[in-house]
């Protein structure tokens, strides 16, 4: 089943984000290599795809988990989540619609 992954960010993330930014996205890339992510990506603190120094309010991760906890335990090893890049998160059920 699909799970939608959410971190929200503690303020002034950006320095630390981009530290942790390449052991978050080997994890990332093991779970596009296992045909389970769906897509994946932050979210800009600004209206803009190159946020700059604002840097970066939270990321949503969607992909493919056997249930719910194990998506959570996922979650909970994140780089993102064990630095402290993420204040709080969330992991709820995802039907995806649309592109079939």
């Amino acid at each position: 089943m699909l799970y939608a992954l959410i971190g929200k960010d503690v303020p002034n993330s950006l320095d630390l984000r981009q530290q942790v930014r390449p052991a978050h996205l080997a994890r990332i890339e093991a779970l596009q290599a296992q045909g389970r992510l769906v897509l994946v990506g932050p979210f800009p603190a600004v209206d803009s795809p190159d946020p700059g120094p604002a840097g970066f309010s939270g990321s949503l991760i969607v992909a493919d988990f056997g249930s719910l906890a194990e998506a959570e335990t996922w979650f909970k090893a994140d780089p993102y989540v064990e630095h402290g890049v993420f204040c709080d998160t969330s992991v709820r059920p995802f039907k995806q619609v649309y592109p079939k």
